[in-house]
């Protein structure tokens, strides 16, 4: 594939046919609106819910796979790029990444052919899978310990267009619903002695596509793609969104079930290939956009208070398939708001602490926090725990003298417990006495949250029966 970024200022969808080029282009006439401004505003307050996760994806894709002299780039479509070591403050490219699980990605271009992701035989007792996501970041699929064993084996990712039958040497045949999809590995990381290990490990594992992996001549490779440059200050804030949205539609044929959603999105000029030029909208119509990208905005900070914060609806609710998903956009929305890319409850929940037992907001430069967990209360997962402390401004892991950005279960035997048998962590800016040094999980000099993730629940952890613990202020 042949990909040319460049520059853009205002960008208007086009497929040049005759270039066999996917493009932005600048010098086209908007798409047809036919909504009144106030029929506009409800309808882009619908069309941003459902535009902001597939847009903010592409922030990522653009960063890992386009961008090849930033510095979050990883591999080339239809490559692998591992990181050989956990996330630090320094990886910026995903909010609230994990540092547990050493990744490694591909972004698979499945438009000329599906793509094998062949997988090394693993020690059952490390965690570690293959999350495959689509454009619309629905989790499709996974493989790994959990679904596919720790064997090993061959698997192949195939797009919406694909109509071949599973090939010799093939385990499994996965199929995505958009051209263009995602794979994050992670493997277990059990301290830093262990790195080596993971590495080995990332090395065994292999990308090909499927003409490579059966030893035949390659078909015709797809259209060249102009990726556009992500303006990260409007893309996911402004009606710039459905620029990028009707770019990545191209992508992402529509789906059955979302026929007369489309059908109302064209009333504002959305749909896959239309170009959308911001410029061109009449005031009237821009203020409309702009009014419902607002009402989007606010839906989605009321659901957080009265529904995240609450812990009414939690992550396991919120990623998952499509069929999990019922096309519950503000779900999805919330997702990818709150963390993007997070795992299906089944591979992972995820307990956010956004406020303190009294429902304050968390800000270390004004309080010191304790969390305690009881005897044998510890978070139940059959793979591991861990408990990760992120800036509250930008979603990203805290640097600290410590270089400690988590504490999870493999830190157990480091770890001070209490005189009846439980395990508190001390959750602050300064450095605590040194009988709680050990228990430390350093915070910034501000807001900041905790993710608290149970790798592979077990069955209380997914039910609700366990309960999260408070977070107290102590100051």
């Amino acid at each position: 594939m042949s990909m040319s970024p460049r520059k853009i200022g205002f960008a208007l969808l086009v497929v040049a046919a005759t270039l066999g080029v996917i493009i932005l282009g600048s010098s086209h006439p908007a798409a047809a609106q036919t909504a009144s401004p106030s029929e506009a505003r409800a309808i882009a307050k619908e069309a941003y819910i459902y535009a902001f996760p597939m847009v903010e994806g592409y922030k990522t894709l653009y960063a890992q796979a386009v961008d090849k002299g930033g510095p979050n780039y990883k591999a080339p479509f239809n490559s692998i790029g591992n990181t050989a070591q956990a996330f630090t403050p320094k990886d910026t490219a995903i909010v609230t990444p994990n540092s547990d699980t050493p990744y490694s990605f591909v972004w698979m271009d499945l438009r000329a052919e599906p793509i094998v992701l062949t997988l090394p035989e693993i020690d059952s007792k490390r965690f570690y899978h293959v999350q495959l996501i689509d454009l619309y970041t629905h989790n499709f699929a996974y493989l790994g310990k959990r679904t596919t064993g720790s064997k090993g084996g061959s698997f192949l990712i195939a797009g919406p267009s694909w109509k071949g039958e599973k090939p010799a040497g093939i385990d499994q045949v996965v199929r995505s619903e958009t051209e263009i999809a995602y794979a994050i590995y992670r493997t277990q990381l059990f301290g830093p002695d262990d790195i080596a290990n993971v590495k080995a490990i990332q090395a065994g594992y292999k990308v090909q596509p499927l003409s490579a992996f059966e030893g035949r001549t390659a078909p015709p490779p797809a259209s060249a793609v102009d990726w556009p440059v992500p303006d990260l200050k409007t893309m996911t804030t402004t009606p710039e969104i459905f620029r990028y949205l009707n770019f990545l539609l191209t992508f992402a044929p529509t789906h059955p079930s979302e026929t007369d959603l489309m059908a109302r999105f064209a009333r504002i000029g959305l749909g896959a290939g239309k170009p959308f030029d911001v410029s061109a909208l009449s005031p009237e119509m821009r203020k409309a956009l702009e009014d419902g990208i607002a009402d989007g905005v606010a839906e989605f900070a009321a659901f957080k208070r009265d529904e995240v914060d609450t812990r009414k609806v939690s992550t396991a609710d919120m990623f998952g398939t499509r069929e999990h998903l019922k096309n519950n956009y503000l779900y999805r929305y919330a997702a990818a708001k709150l963390g993007i890319y997070g795992n299906s409850g089944e591979e992972a929940i995820y307990h956010g602490y956004f406020v303190d037992s009294r429902g304050a907001p968390l800000n270390a430069a004004q309080k010191r926090y304790v969390l305690k967990f009881e005897k044998d209360k510890l978070p139940p997962a059959e793979a591991f725990w861990s408990m990760t402390m992120y800036d509250g401004k930008t979603q990203l892991l805290v640097d600290n003298p410590l270089n400690r950005y988590l504490i999870n279960s493999p830190m157990l035997p480091q770890l001070k417990t209490d005189a009846d048998g439980g395990l508190t962590l001390y959750i602050q800016h300064d450095k605590p006495a040194a009988a709680e040094e050990s228990n430390w999980l350093p915070a910034p000099a501000g807001p900041f949250f905790l993710v608290l993730r149970l790798y592979q629940p077990k069955p209380e952890g997914i039910s609700g029966a366990w309960h999260v613990p408070p977070l107290n202020p102590i100051q």
